[in-house]
C-alpha cells in the first residue's frame, strides 16, 4: 500500500492525466507527468511535469527515481518508454500496451480468449486491401494498425472501387468488414494487485465523426441484454494481462450478441460519466489499484446519466450549462482551441 505523501508518475500529459492527478490528490498523493513539450493540460494539476521526449533515457531514469509508482494515461505512449520504469514500479505492466497498440495482435489476443471482433484481414499492399474486400465485403474500414484514434487513421471502403483508388500510407493496416450493430457500449473495470475486479454499469455510446459525442445510462434493454457476455470477456483480458488500474472494451451490440470492436488500457472517456454518477469514480479506483489501496464501490448514484462531450469551439459557452440542475462542468484547460479537439465534458444527472 503507498503511504500517504508517496509520489506517482503518470505517462502522458492530456485531460485523462489531469483527471488522474486530481484523484490522486484527494488520495494524499503528489503526482508529476512526463510528456514531450506541448499543449500538457495535466501539467496544471502536476507538483512537477518534465518536458521530455519519450526516447530521453536520462529524463525517464531521473523522472523513475522520483516516482513511488507510475502509471500512464494514453495507450500511445511508446511501449519503450514504459519499459525504461523499473518493472516494480509500472502499472499496468507494457505487455497491455503492447497488445493494444497492435489492432491486429489485440485482435488476434482476444479470439484466443474466446472473443469476437468483427471479421478482419491484415492488409500490407494494395493487392492485399483488394483481397480484404473481395472476402469481407464492403462498406469496411480500413485502419492503421498503430496509433490513430477519434477517427484519425481511418478509411471508409464503401466498394471495391474505393480500394483500388486509396493510396494506401506505408504503414501495417487492418481492414474490418462492416458491423451491423443495434448499440455501441463499453465495459470498464478496475483490478487491483490481487485480483479482485469491480465493473461499472455499461453506458450506451454514440459517435460523431468518430469522437465519442454522448455516454448514457441506463443503457437501455437490447445493451444491457449483452452486459455480462461482455463483461465475462473484459474479466478474462484482465487475467490474462494479470491487469492493475482500469481497463475499457468496447462492444458493437448485435443480433448475434457482442461484437469486440477495441480495448483500451487506461480510463477511458466512455467513463467520464463516473465522477458524479457513481460512488467512485474510474480515475480514483485507478488510483486506489496502482497505489494497492481497496477498491472504492462503482455502483451508480443516478437513475439518469448524461455525459456529452464538448468538441472544439463548443467550449466558449460551456458555461452556459451550469445553469441547468444537477450540471457539471469539466473544462480540460487546453489552451488551443480547434475543429475535432475534445475540450472538455458535461455531465447531467437525474436522482
Amino acid at each position: 500500500m503507498l503511504a500517504r505523501g508517496s509520489t506517482i508518475g503518470i505517462l502522458g500529459g492530456g485531460q485523462l492525466g489531469r483527471m488522474m492527478a486530481i484523484a490522486a490528490a484527494q488520495l494524499g498523493y503528489r503526482c508529476i507527468g512526463y510528456a514531450p513539450q506541448g499543449d500538457t493540460v495535466a501539467e496544471q494539476v502536476c507538483e512537477s511535469f518534465f518536458a521530455n521526449a519519450w526516447d530521453d533515457q536520462a529524463a525517464l531514469a531521473e523522472f523513475a527515481a522520483q516516482c513511488d509508482v507510475v502509471t500512464w494515461e494514453f495507450e500511445n505512449v511508446p511501449v519503450a518508454t514504459a519499459r525504461a520504469i523499473p518493472a516494480d514500479k509500472i502499472f499496468p505492466h507494457p505487455r497491455a500496451l503492447e497488445t493494444a497498440q497492435d489492432r491486429l495482435a489485440e485482435k488476434r489476443f482476444v479470439e484466443d480468449l474466446g472473443g469476437r471482433p468483427a471479421a478482419y484481414a491484415r492488409v500490407d499492399s494494395t493487392a492485399e486491401l483488394e483481397a480484404a474486400v473481395d472476402r469481407l465485403g464492403a462498406p469496411g474500414i480500413l485502419k492503421t494498425r498503430r496509433d490513430g484514434y477519434d477517427g484519425k487513421g481511418q478509411w471508409r471502403i464503401m466498394s471495391a472501387r474505393d480500394a483500388d483508388a486509396l493510396r494506401l500510407p506505408d504503414v501495417p493496416l487492418i481492414y474490418e468488414g462492416f458491423v451491423e450493430f443495434d448499440a455501441e457500449f463499453s465495459v470498464i473495470l478496475v483490478r487491483d494487485h490481487n485480483g479482485e475486479m469491480r465493473v461499472w454499469d455499461s453506458p450506451r455510446n454514440t459517435h460523431d465523426d468518430g469522437i465519442l459525442a454522448t455516454s448514457t445510462l441506463p443503457a437501455g434493454p437490447v445493451i444491457e441484454a449483452q452486459v455480462s457476455e461482455a463483461r465475462g470477456l473484459a474479466e478474462k483480458v484482465a487475467s490474462a494481462l494479470d491487469y492493475v488500474g482500469v481497463l475499457t472494451l468496447e462492444f458493437f451490440a448485435t443480433r448475434e450478441g457482442p461484437i469486440f470492436n477495441e480495448m483500451a488500457p487506461r480510463v477511458h472517456n466512455s467513463g467520464h460519466w463516473t465522477i458524479e454518477g457513481a460512488a467512485t469514480s474510474q480515475f480514483e479506483n485507478h488510483i486506489r489499484a496502482v497505489a494497492g489501496l481497496p477498491l472504492g464501490d462503482t455502483h451508480t448514484v443516478a437513475s439518469k446519466v448524461v455525459m456529452t462531450n464538448i468538441v472544439g469551439d463548443d467550449i466558449l459557452g460551456a458555461q452556459q450549462c451550469l445553469s441547468l440542475p444537477d450540471t457539471h462542468l469539466h473544462d480540460y484547460g487546453k489552451a488551443e482551441v480547434r475543429d475535432g479537439r475534445k475540450m472538455g465534458h458535461v455531465t447531467q444527472l437525474e436522482r
